[in-house]
C-alpha cells in the first residue's frame, strides 16, 4: 500500500444503493479506495459484494448514491464512462475471450483499438504481459487450446494491457478446477506486490488475509466489517462475520 502520509483517493463511493426488482442489493453502500491499496471483498453469496464492484464501472448503474473514479463523476455521461473504463481494469469469473482471435491478438486488441497504438507496439507490449503471466510461448494459440486457469491468466494480461489506475476482479478463480486456482493466485500476488490499486472479490480467505491490505466485508447488502485482515480473521466485530467465517475456515 501506498505508505505516504496521505495516500490520493482513487475511488469513492457515497451511499450507493442498487434494487433488482424487489431485491435490495446494496442498501446506502460508502467507502474509499485509496491508490496503491489491495483490497479483499468478502462475505456470503448474494451479499452485494459482486453487485457493488460492478457499480464501480458502471456495468450495473446504482439506482442512488455517488461514484467517483479518479476525480471523474461515474454517471451516464459516455465521455466521463469512456474515461473510466480506460482507467479502470476488470476481470470476470468467465474470461470472455474472443475465442476467433490468438492470445496474442486477445491482448493486444484493446490498446490497438482504444488508445490507438500501433498494431507493431501493441503486440510487442501483449508479449511482455503474456510472459509476465508466464504464457508467452502460448502467444499464437487460440483460447480453446489453454486450460481455463491459463486463459485466466491471459484476461489478466489483457487487463494490464491497458495500463490501468485501478484491477478489479469478480470472483476470478471461482470457474477454476481447484488445480488451476494457485497459478492465478500467484499472478494476483506479483500483481499486488507491484503497487497496482486492486480491489477484488473473492472467496480464496487464504488470499485475502495475506495479500490484501483491507478486508471488506458485505452482508445482506450493507458493509458490516472494513478493517485491516488481520483484525477481521482474529477478531471481527459482528457475528455475521464470525459466522462466515466459520464456515470458509477450511479454505485457508
Amino acid at each position: 500500500m501506498n505508505t505516504e502520509d496521505a495516500p490520493r483517493i482513487i475511488i469513492e463511493a457515497r451511499r450507493v444503493s442498487k434494487s433488482f426488482g424487489s431485491f435490495q442489493a446494496l442498501r446506502d453502500v460508502s467507502a474509499t479506495f485509496f491508490e496503491g491499496q489491495v483490497t479483499a471483498i468478502v462475505g456470503p453469496s448474494g451479499s452485494g459484494k459482486s453487485t457493488f464492484l460492478r457499480t464501480l464501472n458502471r456495468l450495473e448503474a446504482q439506482d442512488a448514491g455517488e461514484i467517483i473514479v479518479d476525480g471523474i463523476v461515474l454517471n451516464d455521461d459516455l465521455k466521463h464512462l469512456d474515461a473510466i473504463r480506460r482507467e479502470v481494469g476488470m476481470v470476470f469469473q468467465s474470461f470472455n475471450l474472443f475465442s476467433h482471435l490468438t492470445i496474442l491478438r486477445n491482448v493486444a486488441l484493446a490498446p490497438i483499438r482504444v488508445r490507438k497504438m500501433p498494431r507493431s507496439a501493441a503486440e510487442s507490449k501483449a508479449l511482455q504481459l503474456l510472459e509476465r503471466v508466464g504464457l508467452k510461448s502460448q502467444a499464437a494459440k487460440y483460447p480453446v487450446q489453454l486450460s481455463g486457469g491459463q486463459q485466466q491468466r491471459v484476461a489478466i494480461a489483457r487487463a494490464l494491457a491497458m495500463d490501468p489506475k485501478v484491477l478489479l476482479f469478480d470472483e476470478p478463480t471461482s470457474a477454476l478446477d481447484p488445480e488451476m486456482v494457485n497459478e492465478v493466485l500467484a499472478v494476483m500476488r506479483e500483481l499486488a506486490h507491484s503497487g497496482i490499486t486492486m480491489l477484488v472479490v473473492t472467496h480464496e480467505m487464504g488470499f485475502a488475509r495475506e495479500v490484501a491490505d483491507r478486508v471488506i466485508f458485505f452482508d445482506e447488502g450493507v458493509i458490516l466489517e472494513d478493517t485491516s485482515p488481520a483484525r477481521f480473521f482474529s477478531n471481527p466485530e459482528h457475528e455475521r462475520a464470525k459466522a462466515f467465517l466459520s464456515q470458509v475456515r477450511h479454505g485457508y
